[in-house]
């Protein structure tokens, strides 16, 4: 049974090895990040499941490690938990398992990359079948908002963008899994909001869990939606 979930966006620069000079600018996201991720390992959960996007459906179940190589940085994190084999996490996952790291988590810990397009369906049944891995499940969730907020968010200005993220916003605040699970693929495809399949599999896993949520952040620094919620 589901019994915390903490959602966090998981741009590099939340890094501040990776953000370098620029790492004060999101000072308050990661703030904000840590509070989520330590209200999530309060609530005592026995077994810890990531969920990202990624290019692929992958799972990780015997441990993971990622890196930031790619963006120039020689620092690697791991799952806590496991070992080091299979393939690498994807660029989202390896946040969360940063996230964890700076955490001190030492729970026993899942991952799962999800596509970005990705039925709303398979999401949800994929988080209804997570939420029955054990007694207490506890999902740290990955992902952006839209990438179209301002001329110049990475995939320029759409004027929709900006209602979307709202409604993102509420429905992670208010734990409205029936809004989170309306959300339509094709149009998160358009607006490059590529934590709408995560979020469907939070939804799915929340179902009949009566969690309540809080919203800890919401703003676009770099014309892409940012989120922070705690559910428990």
């Amino acid at each position: 049974m589901l019994v915390a979930a903490a959602v966090c966006p998981c741009p590099p620069l939340l890094v501040p090895e990776v953000a370098s000079g620029a790492a004060a600018e999101l000072e308050g996201l990661r703030a904000a990040c840590a509070e989520a991720v330590g209200e999530l390992l309060a609530a005592g959960p026995e077994l810890l499941v990531l969920v990202g996007d990624g290019p692929r459906a992958e799972v990780w179940t015997e441990g993971g490690a990622g890196s930031f190589h790619r963006y120039g940085v020689p620092l690697g994190v791991r799952l806590p938990s496991g070992g080091v084999e299979g393939p690498e996490l994807s660029p989202a996952l390896t946040i969360g398992a940063w996230l964890l790291d700076r955490a001190g988590a030492a729970l026993p810990t899942h991952a799962c990359a999800v596509p970005g397009d990705a039925s709303a369906e398979r999401m949800l049944g994929l988080g209804r079948g997570l939420a029955q891995l054990a007694d207490r499940v506890g999902l740290l969730v990955l992902g952006d908002g839209s990438a179209r907020r301002t001329v110049k968010a990475p995939g320029y200005l759409d004027d929709r963008a900006e209602e979307y993220d709202a409604e993102v916003a509420r429905a992670l605040g208010a734990a409205d899994t029936a809004a989170l699970a309306a959300l339509d693929p094709g149009l998160s495809g358009e607006l490059l909001a590529a934590g709408r399949a995560p979020w469907q599999v939070l939804a799915g896993a929340a179902e009949g869990a009566g969690l309540a949520g809080r919203l800890r952040y919401a703003q676009a620094p770099y014309g892409v939606g940012y989120f922070v919620a705690s559910w428990s």
